[in-house]
């Protein structure tokens, strides 16, 4: 489980890092363009749509170090069986929502097909909205990866954030 975990962090932090690149490279692009007086007809659907990719991916790597907002200095103060209803009972919550959102983000998938970006019509409406899905179904995956440890007392892993925001 570790090792997968591990797995998972590694590609996702790759993901995410390829994004950040991807959204400045854009950006910049974006601002030289029209600085110059050609504005980029494709910059402004480009730049969210990477947005929005880096939202959902970023928030299962952050999931998978359980990073995101909660209540965990509640949970930290309970003991024993107390402790572990409340985890279990917040993690089916957060899990559920998640399912909900991937089953919502399959039923965009199937009323967006064969429509394309308006302003890239060769990109499929549907590839940009995958994110829908796909980041709900890893953040799924990443709640669960980083169960065992929370059910032990952990928040994340060594070196990482824990579930304490400040």
């Amino acid at each position: 489980m570790k090792e997968t975990r591990r797995v998972f962090r590694k590609v996702l932090e790759a993901v995410v890092i390829a994004l950040v690149v991807a959204l400045a490279a854009v950006v910049v692009l974006g601002v030289g363009f029209r600085k110059a007086g050609a504005a980029l007809v494709w910059y402004d659907e480009a730049a969210s749509i990477l947005l929005a990719w880096l939202t959902y991916y970023g928030a299962a790597l952050v999931a998978l170090t359980r990073g995101h907002i909660g209540v965990p200095v509640l949970v930290e103060r309970l003991r024993g069986r107390a402790r572990t209803c409340v985890l279990l009972v917040g993690e089916t919550a957060v899990i559920g929502f998640f399912l909900v959102l991937a089953w919502a983000g399959l039923r965009v998938q199937a009323a967006l097909a064969g429509t394309t970006l308006v302003s890239m019509p060769a990109v499929p409406a549907a590839l940009a909205q995958s994110v829908i899905p796909v980041g709900a179904v890893l953040f799924v995956v990443a709640q669960l990866l980083s169960l065992p440890r929370a059910l032990r007392g952990g928040s994340g892993e060594a070196g990482e954030g824990g579930g304490v925001l400040p």
